[in-house]
């Protein structure tokens, strides 16, 4: 195996039996779990790019410094983008187009919680 890359699970996650051994799983549960991550994706599934006043305005609860470190966190799963406007200096957050590519999940999440929360 060549060095830096990883081999495939052989795993067959679609059996209920194997679901605590399906690692990728785990680790997107991990990732979109986390308090907060779920809200700052959603919100940014709606938009094009949000300022960090916008989203801070959509995640009300979460103190400013812990909005920064889940930006940091999605920005390194590559989930979230930081952009500079190079006229401005204003920076903005989006999806990545993996980050885009969670928007039909979140959509049925918000479907699920519609009808029955």
């Amino acid at each position: 195996m060549a060095q830096g890359v990883k081999e495939k699970s052989t795993t067959d996650c679609s059996k209920p039996e194997n679901y605590e051994l399906c690692g990728h799983f785990i680790n997107a549960f991990q990732i979109i779990g986390k308090k907060w991550n779920g809200l700052i994706i959603s919100s940014l599934c709606d938009t094009h790019d949000m300022r960090f006043k916008d989203l801070a305005r959509c995640v009300t609860a979460c103190s400013d410094r812990v909005l920064v470190e889940r930006l940091k966190e999605l920005e390194d799963e590559e989930i979230v983008k930081r952009s500079v406007d190079q006229n401005t200096g204003i920076i903005s957050y989006g999806l990545t187009e993996k980050g885009a590519e969670l928007k039909p999940v979140f959509d049925q999440v918000h479907n699920w919680a519609d009808k029955w929360v």
